[in-house]
């Protein structure tokens, strides 16, 4: 073999060793980026949904704390003046942020990071209920509150049902926690 030839072979195995590294580095430090960038999606999402269910079970509350007091202002009457400001300050308020919803539900890179199909469903799921929590739930309730004037007489409070209220708050309440608890696995 000439030495032309050898060295032509030690080029192109050199060439080709170089290549293979640079190439192999790169799709490793990529792997590792999409990684890390699907785990702090997931965990960004994960505390989304922490903070979203502890806003609903303090709306839930709300509403047991209303039923209460609707309870004690129907056995004693007396109350009425006490009662009816409170009961005005324990309509539900859920708040939520809506950023985590925009970035995860907005690109379909996000949903392609993760990877993972049940969570994105699960995910979903949970936007859909919390939006309905904050439908069927708060707004419903402030607004019939607002707008019956409620707090303006015994009956009208007590009349008032806030046992359906929770009931709704309940089964979505419950719906959102396994909707988390799905995500998580």
């Amino acid at each position: 073999m000439s030495d032309n030839m050898k060295n032509f072979l030690l080029s192109l195995l050199a060439t080709t060793i170089s290549i293979a590294l640079t190439f192999g580095t790169a799709a490793v430090i990529d792997n590792n980026k999409k990684k890390q960038e699907k785990q702090e999606i997931v965990m960004m999402v994960m505390y989304d949904m922490y903070s979203s269910l502890k806003s609903m079970e303090e709306a839930d509350s709300c509403l047991l704390q209303s039923m209460r007091m609707q309870k004690q202002l129907a056995q004693d009457t007396t109350l009425f003046e006490n009662l009816r400001f409170q009961v005005g300050f324990l309509v539900p308020k859920a708040d939520f942020t809506k950023t985590t919803e925009r970035i995860f539900s907005s690109s379909i890179e996000t949903i392609n990071t993760v990877g993972n199909v049940l969570f994105t469903e699960n995910v979903a799921e949970f936007y859909q209920n919390r939006k309905l929590y904050q439908t069927i739930v708060c707004d419903s309730v402030a607004n019939e509150i607002y707008r019956s004037q409620v707090l303006t007489s015994i009956p009208s409070i007590v009349n008032f049902n806030f046992f359906a209220y929770a009931l709704q708050s309940n089964e979505l309440l419950n719906r959102e926690k396994n909707c988390s608890i799905y995500a998580r696995t």
